[in-house]
């Protein structure tokens, strides 16, 4: 079983892109949602979430965890990997990053994310260790987030939205963008037509899909093939619920699907 889990229901695009690449594997997906969002919490309160929630996935039988949180990709990977050192663990920056390193032609590459992303530079550190020529213009946009989570997908505030956040990179020459939100996928094609065909986007949910497949096909032997009928191959469990909840995961995911409450207590 696969395991995957992010501050909300943001990371269902994680879910989509791994259904996609590697079908017929269990996923169980956990949105924490009653303690949403991350972001303006304490590293130490981020971390303690983090392990809270892969040992959830773990107590469900996961084998293999995805943190589909840039949030805590950014804060809490290292210490996850030492608290849990049997378990394979994924996140959704590194792949983004060695992406965007494929993808430059002039090592200019742009950033836009949720604020504690962009300001926790963990882009720039990682580029700065690989390749210290990298130039890394970043934006925040966080008005994004609500207005996909509203539906406002095409709507003309969004488009306008989009726009005024990618102005700045697009001046600064850049050649690449990476979409360092999990929610962004749902306006990758108003992304891509705001910034121009000249700039490649880095989609962090299919690239760490793209990772986790590449995993399972050498260490087949983790996670055995789970052949369901439509629907049962995936689980999502989290831990407050409304009607807008459900109308997110669907409009993530592309189909209906069934939420599980879960108490912490």
């Amino acid at each position: 079983m696969i395991g995957i889990f992010d501050s909300g229901l943001g990371g269902l695009t994680v879910v989509k892109e791994i259904l996609k690449h590697i079908p017929h594997y269990k996923i169980i997906y956990f949105g924490d949602t009653a303690r949403t969002p991350y972001g303006t919490k304490s590293a130490e309160t981020v971390i303690r979430y983090a392990i809270e929630n892969t040992q959830f996935l773990l107590e469900k039988g996961a084998k293999v965890i995805v943190v589909a949180c840039h949030t805590v990709s950014s804060t809490a990977i290292s210490l996850l990997k030492s608290r849990f050192p049997e378990v394979p663990f994924f996140e959704v920056v590194s792949p983004s990053m060695k992406k965007a390193l494929k993808l430059t032609k002039n090592k200019k590459i742009g950033l836009i994310g949720t604020r504690t992303t962009v300001e926790s530079g963990i882009y720039e550190k990682l580029f700065k260790e690989v390749d210290p020529e990298i130039k890394l213009y970043s934006n925040p946009a966080p008005l994004l987030v609500p207005l996909i989570e509203e539906g406002w997908l095409k709507k003309p505030e969004t488009r306008k939205i989009v726009k005024k956040y990618l102005i700045p990179l697009k001046m600064r020459g850049i050649d690449t963008l990476i979409l360092g939100c999990t929610h962004y996928p749902l306006i990758k094609k108003l992304i891509q037509e705001k910034a121009g065909k000249r700039i490649k986007l880095v989609d962090p949910s299919e690239e760490v899909a793209i990772e986790v497949k590449n995993f399972i096909e050498v260490h087949s032997e983790l996670i055995e093939k789970f052949f369901s009928n439509p629907g049962e191959e995936l689980e999502i469990y989290v831990s407050d619920i409304t009607a807008h909840f459900a109308k997110i995961a669907q409009l993530f995911l592309g189909r209906k699907v069934v939420l599980k409450k879960i108490n912490w207590e």
